[in-house]
């Protein structure tokens, strides 16, 4: 399609600072025009079959340290266009919004009326200039089948770790749909030996939070990204606080919920999210379903905003075997509410794929070298009762249910049991682990333990540890996955190559290698 590949030709199409193959080290110290307030780029997200959210934030100074962007303390107005064509010849769409300081100049255009599964440009015009364009799509008619989905995923972006190459890669598969799940940002402030510069300190309020979001949004691979398809979002710890639990935060910290206030505000502005989710003060309803036609659910949950607090130690870490609390029965890692509206979703879906985007290791892991048993009390084996729960859900109403998640820094596959304490119990589901964008740095395809935890975890069918992200593309007949991995991000532009390919076929609950 000419329209997708104009956009990643050279970033000329979207306007990037960088054009493909350029380096970003140049493209870094070329500051855009003063003038310009699209430094940030543009997004959309939240498709459905007649509509989709279109987003920018203005922003003339990216990194100014009051988060504001270096805008004027007034509303901005400012222009849109949703087109069929990238030149914007067939305009279907315009209109104009307001974007004002109280949400740091972010614009959240919500339309409906589209028509289903069909590809539309769109781009904005404020103070004179105009932005890059972006490509959008709706999904496919409710209950129709005979489109794919084509869906990317990753999770884990540390600035400071690395280059967002992976972001590249994967705006040049060109999928339909991007899931990110959790750690978009990092909280912590300056490390010793980082591989690029950050701006500001470790967040700890909203000014914090938004220029973190600035700062990754002004990278030219982050803006490649989102401008090449619609996004879907859901946080984990980093992108409020390392280990947080609900209202527990990891260190003490009193004024905690006025910190998770900030940064759910600053989230909202700087991703592509429905009014639906507009924070409360320090709640914000992030879970909700994403349907492409009758092919895939993708029901995206929240693990941290509703969860017990951590089995045994009351911190995150490891657990032995005799941490009885994470078997308690009346555990939760999503709350009774979450939980209630998820088994409706299962209950109710007709679609061939049930996805479950979330954050954290669902499979039973012990971590334990040889004798002796350690879990993860910050994933679902501290929560044990609740992952049953859910497993029991995927079974009893026939899903094929395929767990993607986020955190580890590492690709991970394997199959979900109904019940890991019984030895006979059956695969219900798969789980797709997606490694990082950046965190954790370049890491290597496999270390020096992998073999003996994946064979005492014999669930578990793959590993590879570098960066990167997972493609897949889903039909009516099989979900085609491929882990891809990039050798490097402490340098840029590092190619992807596919560390890992399996094929999940309905009513099979495994890992078949492609």
């Amino acid at each position: 399609m000419i329209s997708r590949r104009s956009l990643l030709a050279g970033g000329a199409g979207l306007g990037l600072t960088a054009a493909l193959g350029a380096s970003p080290v140049r493209a870094a110290a070329r500051r855009a025009p003063i003038s310009d307030p699209f430094q940030l780029g543009v997004a959309s997200g939240e498709p459905a079959p007649d509509g989709v959210v279109l987003w920018t934030r203005l922003a003339m100074d990216p990194v100014a340290l009051d988060g504001l962007g270096g805008m004027p303390s007034r509303p901005v107005p400012v222009e849109w266009q949703l087109a069929k064509d990238e030149n914007f010849r067939h305009v279907v769409r315009r209109g104009v919004e307001l974007a004002g300081p109280e949400a740091a100049h972010s614009v959240h255009v919500e339309l409906d009326g589209l028509n289903p599964g069909t590809e539309y440009f769109y781009r904005f015009k404020a103070a004179g200039e105009i932005s890059p364009v972006g490509r959008t799509l709706t999904t496919p008619a409710r209950g129709t089948r005979g489109r794919a989905l084509n869906l990317s995923f990753t999770s884990c972006a540390d600035y400071q770790t690395g280059w967002f190459t992976p972001y590249r890669r994967m705006a040049e598969d060109q999928p339909d749909l991007i899931a990110f799940l959790g750690d978009y940002i990092y909280e912590y402030g300056d490390y010793k030996y980082p591989v690029r510069d950050q701006a500001g300190g470790e967040c700890l309020d909203l000014a914090g939070y938004r220029l973190r979001h600035a700062q990754h949004k002004a990278d030219p691979e982050s803006q490649l990204a989102h401008a090449i398809a619609p996004w879907v979002v859901v946080w984990d710890d980093h992108d409020i606080e390392n280990a947080w639990a609900g209202d527990v935060p990891e260190q003490p910290d009193p004024p905690f919920l006025k910190r998770r206030a900030d940064a759910f505000q600053a989230y909202y502005e700087n991703m592509p999210l429905r009014r639906a989710q507009k924070p409360n003060g320090s709640s914000l309803q992030l879970y909700r379903s994403i349907r492409w036609g009758a092919i895939a659910n993708l029901h995206l949950l929240d693990t941290r905003q509703y969860r017990d607090i951590y089995a045994c130690t009351g911190k995150s870490g490891t657990v032995g075997a005799d941490c009885l609390e994470r078997l308690a029965p009346n555990r939760t890692i999503l709350g009774a509410d979450q939980e209630a509206w998820l088994d409706g979703e299962l209950r109710r879906s007709k679609a061939t794929w049930d996805l479950l985007g979330q954050q954290v290791f669902f499979m039973e892991m012990d971590w334990t070298n040889g004798e002796g048993k350690g879990y993860s009390n910050e994933g679902w084996d501290g929560y044990v009762a609740s992952r049953n729960r859910l497993a029991a859900a995927i079974d009893d109403n026939k899903r094929n249910g395929v767990v993607l998640t986020g955190d580890v820094h590492s690709h991970w596959a394997g199959e979900i049991k109904r019940d890991y304490q019984d030895p006979g119990s059956k695969s219900v589901a798969v789980e797709l682990v997606t490694t990082s964008v950046t965190s954790a740095g370049n890491g290597l395809d496999e270390y020096p333990n992998t073999q003996v935890l994946l064979n005492e975890n014999p669930h578990v069918k793959f590993f590879n540890g570098r960066r990167g992200y997972v493609r897949a593309k889903l039909t009516e007949q099989e979900m085609k996955v491929d882990f891809r991995s990039l050798s490097r991000v402490t340098e840029p532009y590092a190619p992807a190559y596919t560390s890992g390919s399996f094929v999940i076929e309905p009513g099979d609950p495994a890992l078949h290698p492609a």
